[in-house]
């Protein structure tokens, strides 16, 4: 999900596998039955604390690991949607160490994951 707030973006710095303590844009696994666009808002709630309108698809990648795990290749499906705040109060929560926002500029210097790096390089 890609929040942007006043020119800044919103972050979260993942607090567990994979990527432990790289920032990422918030988000999450689909729960059965939960809608992308439903999944997005509630991880966002979850991470920090922001309730949000789910706006417009902003881009899809697929993301391979094939050492994810035990004899287990994974492949992630993600799928990134613009958002507006509506309410809350930035804190990080469930697997977030932290969330703030930054500028594009802040944001360049920071360890982030690869995915996350590519979707800000091609973001408006």
């Amino acid at each position: 999900m890609l929040l942007h707030d006043a020119g800044r973006v919103l972050l979260v710095l993942r607090a567990n596998e994979p990527y432990a303590g790289h920032w990422s844009l918030p988000g999450g696994r689909v729960e059965f039955g939960e809608t992308l666009r439903d999944a997005a808002r509630r991880e966002c709630l979850e991470e920090t604390g922001l309730v949000v309108a789910i706006g417009a698809e902003a881009g899809a990648s697929e993301i391979l690991e094939p050492e994810a795990g035990p004899a287990a290749e994974t492949h992630f499906v993600v799928v990134t949607y613009a958002a507006t705040r509506e309410s809350g109060t930035l804190a990080a929560g469930d697997d977030a160490a932290d969330a703030a926002f930054f500028t594009a500029g802040e944001a360049e210097s920071l360890l982030l994951t690869p995915q996350t790096r590519a979707l800000l390089a091609r973001a408006p």
